[in-house]
């Protein structure tokens, strides 16, 4: 029995090691597909990864363009920001200058207007004042002679002797107001 477990045995197949055909079949197949994979899709693998790495390799050049163009433009953007705060600051003191030189301009125009204008005006007065004594003279004359003729009794029609009395009252008149003023 012994024997005959052995010959069982050995004409069982043993299920970890396959038949010998189908280790030949598998290694053709095997092979097949590794030939077409060596042969196909890794080729088109290969292309496909290089030019992945040329896009990407090219992006990245491409944005370091882009950030040097970037940064040319920052710095002529700087510099122009520069350039142009320079012309305000410029502007704005030209600006002060001129209004400072309008400014004196202004008070000279107007220092000379309000000078020409106390002249006309003192002129004026003066003239009014000139009028007003002779206005005076003439008013304080004529009363004076009436006055005069009436104190006397007699007529001072004579012009000669009238224009003589008549002035010299204004001249005591001006010598005692002059008297007042000078003690005031």
């Amino acid at each position: 029995m012994h024997n005959a477990l052995i010959i069982a045995a050995e004409e069982t197949h043993n299920p970890l090691i396959p038949p010998l055909y189908d280790i030949v079949w598998s290694a053709v197949a095997f092979l097949i597909i590794l030939v077409v994979m060596w042969r196909v899709v890794t080729p088109r693998i290969t292309k496909m990864l290089d030019e992945r790495t040329e896009a990407i390799e090219g992006g990245i050049k491409k944005a370091e363009a882009a950030q040097e163009q970037a940064a040319a433009a920052l710095d002529e953007y700087n510099k122009q920001l520069a350039d142009a705060r320079s012309e305000a600051s410029r502007i704005r003191e030209q600006a002060r200058a001129d209004a400072t030189a309008i400014g004196n301009e202004v008070r000279e125009q107007a220092a000379a207007d309000a000078a020409r204008i106390t002249a006309n005006a003192q002129a004026q007065i003066e003239a009014e004042r000139q009028s007003a004594v002779q206005s005076l003279r003439s008013e304080v004359g004529t009363l004076a002679l009436d006055l005069a003729s009436g104190v006397i009794g007699e007529s001072l029609k004579d012009d000669a002797k009238s224009t003589a009395v008549v002035d010299r009252f204004l001249a005591d008149l001006e010598a005692s107001q002059a008297t007042k003023t000078g003690e005031h």
